[in-house]
Order: structure tokens, then sequence, then C-alpha cells
């Protein structure tokens, strides 16, 4: 028998049932992670936070819920003044902070005092993050994956792409983890999420995927960028059947100069991505590649990247890492470019069906 709640009080269970989402905590802790779809309407800014938590361990606690009462009162009368007087009675809002307590209790007691039936989260993030965790244990065994491999610069992410259009379930990890999963795949002006965030947004994506459907996902090493991927959800890859996109270096290299313009377009940027390699390669391979760059002679630059580098480290990775490999069906296609992918999906999804 469930445990019946207080009034006011909802789970993470019901956030269907509530027409807004308010993240009461400090703006860093919301840029980090947050609910799906959470407003950031903060009662204390993280200077303010600091300001009072400092005045808890240093003064007394007396002092700290002083100073914190009148911080709390100030900028719920803001939020409510610019955000919701245009909220109607029937307006239900889902309130919560780091541990359900204080400062989501404070927002939801006015709320309610005005007379919107408000909610605060039992428990607070640290109770959604516990359901984050235990979901990524759960969920990635129900789905049908299917895992596209193929060397590097075989246009698999934008296979994915290319399937999702037409119809096809996709997981698309590496557009969740903003970055392209190798030394060059830092996406220009686009950080990372947080490890967090990333588990989040994993969740959302998966729980939107219908478990009866088979769900196509890129072939992924543990880590995209600085991001490791939950273990269960990548041992459900690893296990998965697969196929392989098979195109001939030219058509790798010329996909590649142009998925990667930006990174053309940058020496400077590729020259230092490039250092990360000191180690994988020799001093003398890297100097020459610098050499290619300085003189602009990219397509030669990529060919050596791909046949020095990167598919033998993709040959090593995926032969050990995935079930499928050896057995994926293949699917072969001499060009990479837009339309040539959509034909490779509709192949896919007609030989699949």
């Amino acid at each position: 028998m469930s445990e019946k709640l207080p009034k006011g009080v909802a789970t993470v269970a019901q956030l269907a049932q509530f027409d807004a989402v308010i993240d009461a905590r400090a703006p860093a802790e919301f840029a980090e992670d947050r609910l799906p779809g959470a407003i950031s309407m903060p009662v204390l800014n993280d200077e303010e936070r600091a300001r009072v938590g400092t005045l808890y361990k240093q003064v007394s606690v007396f002092e700290a819920k002083k100073l914190g009462a009148a911080l709390v009162s100030k900028n719920i009368a803001h939020h409510i003044e610019e955000r919701l007087l245009d909220k109607p009675k029937s307006w239900r809002p889902l309130v919560y902070c780091w541990r359900g307590g204080q400062r989501s209790g404070a927002f939801t007691h006015i709320l309610r005092e005005i007379g919107w039936d408000a909610h605060r989260i039992q428990g607070g993030y640290k109770n959604w993050r516990q359901h984050v965790i235990e979901q990524l244990v759960l969920l990635p065994s129900r789905l049908k994956f299917r895992v596209v491999t193929g060397a590097t610069g075989s246009g698999k992410s934008r296979l994915l792409e290319a399937l999702s259009t037409q119809g096809a379930q996709v997981l698309h990890l590496e557009e969740i983890a903003v970055h392209k999963g190798s030394v060059l795949g830092n996406l220009p002006g686009q950080p990372q999420p947080a490890q967090k965030g990333f588990e989040s947004q994993l969740l959302a994506a998966l729980s939107a995927l219908d478990p009866t459907r088979p769900v196509f996902v890129e072939a992924e090493s543990r880590k995209i960028g600085r991001l490791q991927l939950p273990d269960q959800l990548l041992e459900a890859i690893r296990g998965a059947p697969g196929l392989r996109i098979e195109a001939p270096l030219r058509a790798r290299v010329d996909f590649l100069l142009c998925d990667y313009d930006y990174a053309v377009a940058d020496p400077a940027w590729l020259v230092e991505r490039l250092g990360h390699l000191k180690g994988l390669q020799s001093n003398e391979i890297l100097e020459r590649w610098k050499s290619l760059i300085a003189a602009r002679d990219f397509p030669v630059l990529v060919a050596e990247l791909l046949t020095l580098h990167y598919d033998p480290l993709y040959q090593r990775s995926q032969a050990h890492n995935y079930d499928s490999f050896a057995a994926a069906t293949r699917y072969a296609t001499d060009r990479l470019d837009a339309s040539a992918l959509d034909r490779l999906a509709a192949e896919i999804l007609a030989t699949s069906a």
C-alpha cells in the first residue's frame, strides 16, 4: 500500500499532472541538471545562496534564516509579479528545490495561499536524480536496438537523421551529448551538458521510445567527449544486432570535409585538437599533419587521419566491443551525400522490416 502524501506534496511519477514545473534552486544548480521542461525561478540566486550558507556556518542558524526569509520573499514576489500574474486560478504548478524542503516549501505555500493548486516534489531534485539512475538501469534492456556501424566518416550520424525522417525510431546519442565522438568532435560554441543533465536527457529520449519497434543507434565508445554512457545502455547496444555502412575512402574524405567544415575553416583549432593524439601517433606523423594543415591540403590530411589513425582504432574497438560487428548486415554505397544517405536509409528500412 503506497504511503499517503501530505497535502500539497507530489512525487516525480506525477509530473504529467501539472501545468508547469518550477525549479526553485539557484541558477548554477539549474544549469547542471533539471527536470524535463522545468522553468528556472530561483528563490535565491547563486550569490544569495552563498551568503546565506556562509551566515549559517559562521554566525548562526537564526541569522541565516532571517536573511534567507527576506531574500526568498523578495524573489518569490518578483517571480509572481513578472511571470505569474497572467495565470488562471485553474493553473497547477509543481515546485521543487534540492531536497523538497524550505526553498520549494516557501514558494509552494505562497502559491497555494494565492489560490493555485501548487504542489512541491517530495524529496526534491534528489528524488528525481534517484529516479533517473534507476530508470537508466531498467529501460535499455526493454528496447530492440539495431546498431549502425561503419568506419569513421561513413555518415552514421547523418544516416540516423535520414532514418528518423523516414519514420524510424532513433536514439541519437551524439546529438544529446552535443559532440561528434572523436578528438575533433567538439562543436564550436556548443558546450556539452553536464553528466547529470546528459543522463536526464537520455532518460527523456529512452522514455519516448516504443519498445515494440526497433531503435536505430550508432555504435559508440564508452565516452562521447567528456560524457560517459550509462553501463546498462552501453551493454544493451553492444549486444544488439547490427548493420554496417561500407563506403570507399574517397567518399568518406569528401563527407568529412563537409561535415567538419568548421575545423577546416579554423586551422589553429585543428592543430590544437590534433595535439591530443600525441602519444598515439609519432612526432613525425604529427608534424607532417601540421604541415598539411599549414598548406591547407585538407583532403590528404583527412585521408591520412583515416588510414593511419581512425580506421585501425575503429576496427579494433568494434571487433572487441560489439558482438554483432562481424555478422552485421552490410550496406554498400559509393557516395555519402544527403541523397545517397536517404536512399541508404530507405534500403535499410525495406530490408529490415
